[in-house]
């Protein structure tokens, strides 16, 4: 019976992942008709243990008000997915659900752009010296180490 607990471990990543999908098709389908939810895209969906709350995170194009009208779009649409989902998965009680918009996705592209303003720095740095490409040990090696004497030793 041992198999009983791990298949109830997984049912909340299972309900959350056919809940987005479910959503994801409300949405794309159009079956929204807030003009205030916008192009969104539907990231994750955490179900809690007991399969009372699902989170559902979310992100969207636009600027901070752009963003703060989605939030409140999807607020006013809940009790119409909420009924939608409880139309189309089997379950015995619909979890509540709760949007957020998901800082993670932000947070890498943010990433994202100062790995791209490093290399750019570095590329400019290299065709300011001469050199075509930037040698990363040229930067961070001292001059007594053994890398820099390797060739003259042959």
């Amino acid at each position: 019976m041992w198999g009983l607990g791990m298949a109830q471990g997984y049912r909340p990543d299972r309900v959350g992942d056919q809940i987005r999908q479910e959503l994801s098709e409300i949405l794309s389908r159009g079956e929204v008709h807030d003009p205030g939810i916008g192009f969104i895209t539907l990231t994750r969906v955490q179900v809690t243990a007991d399969l009372q709350l699902a989170r559902v995170f979310y992100t969207s194009l636009g600027d901070p008000a752009a963003r703060k009208e989605t939030a409140r779009a999807l607020t006013r649409a809940t009790g119409f997915f909420r009924r939608q989902i409880g139309g189309r998965l089997q379950l015995r009680r619909v979890p509540e659900l709760e949007f957020r918009f998901d800082e993670s996705i932000a947070h890498q592209d943010r990433i994202e752009q100062i790995l791209r303003d490093i290399h750019q720095e570095d590329a400019q740095r290299a065709a300011e010296s001469g050199s075509s490409t930037p040698d990363p040990g040229t930067r961070l090696s001292d001059p007594g180490s053994r890398h820099d004497d390797d060739g003259d030793r042959g």
